[in-house]
């Protein structure tokens, strides 16, 4: 990273919401990187911050084995926000006092600001925040100490040790549900920390560019594009810094959408001229999956089976010596905890997980800095058309897992038809591009129906419909009944097999996005 980029970092102590921290600030449009809570402060400097901010977790601060930051941060000299837990941790490590509260608060509270300065510059009165914790502050530690805000509940819930321009605030202003909270993350880094705000994609593609010719000079590039907007703005940033040094490669592993390989060979090797290598592998992964209902199983066999594809078509492309990716920021976040943080892995990722302990070429992973909306925006600078760029996210490992159970040919062109039809509808409805994730599911059990004057014994379709900002956390969209039933009354007219259309009206958590 270019040290003339402003930075942030945000230590991260567990907490399910550093990601939605890292974007808010990016936001702001200022760079943000995560480290781990134990980063040192020479680890920190590093980086060349501008400020530095404090996550939430689930520990508790005076717990024996709690994490602790390297106190040293806040000598110096860089301005730091805590957040909840961040919050109690510089209370207590500047010798303040933290204990259980006499209730836990959770929800939404009323904050009473005390001071409009520069943390809540241009707000004032009362605003609603989102709270989320059972310890408080009890005792202040010494030193020019002042209330900003407060609660019925928390009468240390903004605080600010002037003399060392460290902040703490106890709720969460990275949530929606703060809705003045985006304002406040920005103060603190314009106002408090000072900086201008250059953190903009046409320079992250600028920047990339230039990286990329200087990392790969004349070597050749292959990348495993798989027609989603992560590989495909991949696909096309590489493509602008070294032009024919790229191939793509293109597997068809027999779980892609219906007319995804027409659609993406037309895209890319025909109006973007790239270099794209087809291999149909379908027979091949069908035969590896038979009989394997396990979703963690599933996953791990297609990536696995992926890279020796991958490794076979790449080894008749001279000269290749990087591997390219569309990994992104979130990728990494969820996939494996950040060097031991103690946030749990919730499922792998076949493009960060599946890679083989000794590979023969050097991995390329542009996007690897970037969230979801960076990404779009990404995409539609270097003209990728818009129903690519707003595609919505599909998993790695394909409708593989949007399949209960054991996959078939049969049984995945019924969900291959029925999901036509989703996002068919859906998109003639005008709500494509403003839902999350839309898609059907493949249940694999039957129920007995009557169609016509006969008894059918057929297979369940369920519908998914989420709404989200960034994929850790999902409601269900509720669809219009008129809408519901047009795309019911298709699936079961339409599609052979399906008698039954259900919808999941579960939100995430406690569910997940995808069923498996």
């Amino acid at each position: 990273m270019s040290q003339t980029v402003e930075t942030i970092v945000v230590l991260d102590f567990g907490s399910q919401y550093s990601q939605l921290i890292a974007r808010r600030i990016r936001e702001c449009s200022v760079y943000s990187k995560i480290l781990p809570f134990h980063a040192s402060a020479e680890r920190i400097l590093a980086e060349n911050p501008k400020g530095i901010i404090l996550s939430g977790g689930p520990a508790s601060v005076y717990q024996e084995n709690a994490p602790k930051c390297d106190p040293k941060i806040f000598e110096l000299g860089i301005p730091v926000l805590g957040i909840c837990y961040g919050l109690q941790l510089l209370i207590m490590t500047l010798g303040g006092r933290v204990a259980p509260g006499k209730a836990r608060e959770y929800g939404k509270a009323m904050l009473k600001i005390a001071d409009s300065g520069s943390l809540f510059n241009g707000l004032s009165g009362e605003i609603q925040v989102w709270m989320s914790h059972g310890d408080k502050v009890t005792a202040p530690p010494p030193g020019k100490f002042k209330v900003l805000a407060t609660t019925d509940n928390c009468e240390y819930c903004a605080v600010t040790v002037e003399d060392r321009n460290i902040f703490g605030i106890q709720f969460h202003p990275e949530v929606v549900h703060t809705p003045q909270g985006k304002r406040i993350i920005c103060n603190f880094c314009h106002d408090i920390c000072g900086c201008a705000g250059n953190w903009t994609m046409a320079g992250f593609i600028e920047q990339s560019v230039s990286e990329i010719r200087e990392t790969v000079g004349r070597n050749r590039v292959i990348l495993g594009l798989s027609g989603g907007v992560d590989s495909s703005v991949a696909a096309a940033l590489i493509n602008k810094a070294i032009g024919g040094q790229l191939t793509c490669i293109f597997v068809n592993n027999g779980l892609l959408r219906k007319n995804e390989a027409q659609r993406v060979q037309d895209l890319f090797g025909r109006n973007f001229r790239m270099k794209l290598v087809y291999v149909d592998a379908t027979e091949r992964f069908m035969t590896k999956l038979k009989d394997v209902a396990e979703p963690e199983r599933k996953r791990k066999i297609i990536g696995h089976e992926f890279v020796q594809v991958f490794d076979e078509a790449s080894s008749a492309i001279e000269d290749a010596v990087f591997l390219a990716q569309g990994t992104t920021y979130p990728d990494v976040i969820e996939s494996v905890p950040i060097d031991g943080n103690p946030a749990a892995m919730i499922k792998s990722h076949h493009n960060v997980g599946g890679l083989p302990k000794e590979m023969k070429f050097k991995l390329l992973e542009p996007l690897s800095r970037l969230f979801k909306d960076e990404v779009r925006e990404v995409g539609r600078q270097l003209g990728l058309p818009e129903d690519v760029v707003m595609r919505q996210p599909f998993p790695g490992p394909g409708l593989a897992v949007r399949h209960l159970g054991a996959v078939s040919t049969e049984t995945l062109d019924i969900l291959r038809d029925a999901d036509e039809i989703v996002v068919d509808e859906i998109k003639k409805a005008g709500l494509y591009f403003k839902i999350w994730q839309t898609f059907a599911v493949f249940l694999p059990l039957r129920t007995v129906g009557v169609m016509g004057d006969e008894r059918t014994y057929d297979y369940v379709i369920a519908l998914r419909a989420v709404e989200s900002c960034d994929g850790m956390t999902a409601d269900w969209v509720k669809l219009p009944y008129e809408l519901l039933e047009t795309i019911s009354n298709r699936i079961i007219n339409e599609v052979r097999g399906v008698n039954r259309v259900v919808y999941d009206i579960t939100s995430k958590p406690p569910g997940t996005i995808e069923w498996e």
